[in-house]
């Protein structure tokens, strides 16, 4: 059983039982509660050797390497990576370690991943203007045949370039 007490529970203990561990009454509100930290934009060097098992100075000598890599620097002068900077770090790991690319081959994986997602998010915009176009192009109903005489076409000839000549004087 356990009494409230002013500043934290209070638990009842009886002769010979074990003592319960104190838990403070704002621990206990707190363990129902949704964590509203607010999530880091940018991490030092040393989270980032942490984060990724990386020693510090093979990330210092990849950003020499790595065109892409390029952390900012705060006032004091420290390298702050952002989140696109570690998944970067991460990617150069793999093709590294795991696929065991040189550096030479890594850059140039990364360098066709570049280009691959800007002709994908380009692709989008050029879709809906050829699906546009597509629809513009709709193919004409067949037509039944019409047979028209020779005659005809001779007098329908001479009757547009007798208008032709009185608009060319009328003007």
């Amino acid at each position: 059983m356990v009494v409230q007490g002013e500043f934290f529970d209070v638990p009842q203990v009886k002769p010979g039982d074990e003592l319960p561990e104190i838990t403070t009454s704002t621990e206990r509100s707190r363990r129902g509660l949704k964590d509203f930290t607010i999530p880091k934009l940018y991490h030092s060097i040393s989270e980032v050797s942490a984060m990724t098992q990386m020693e510090q100075y093979v990330l210092r000598y990849w950003e020499t390497e790595f065109e892409e890599l390029r952390p900012h620097k705060n006032r004091a002068g420290n390298r702050i990576y952002a989140e696109k900077d570690i998944k970067l770090i991460f990617r150069i790991k793999d093709l590294l370690r795991n696929e065991r690319y040189t550096i030479e081959g890594a850059k140039l994986v990364l360098k066709d991943e570049r280009e691959e997602d800007r002709r994908q998010q380009a692709m989008p915009a050029r879709k809906v203007e050829q699906d546009l176009a597509q629809l513009a192009i709709i193919p004409p109903p067949p037509t039944a045949e019409v047979t028209v005489k020779r005659e005809e076409l001779t007098d329908l000839k001479r009757s547009l370039a007798a208008l032709r000549d009185q608009l060319s004087r009328g003007s």
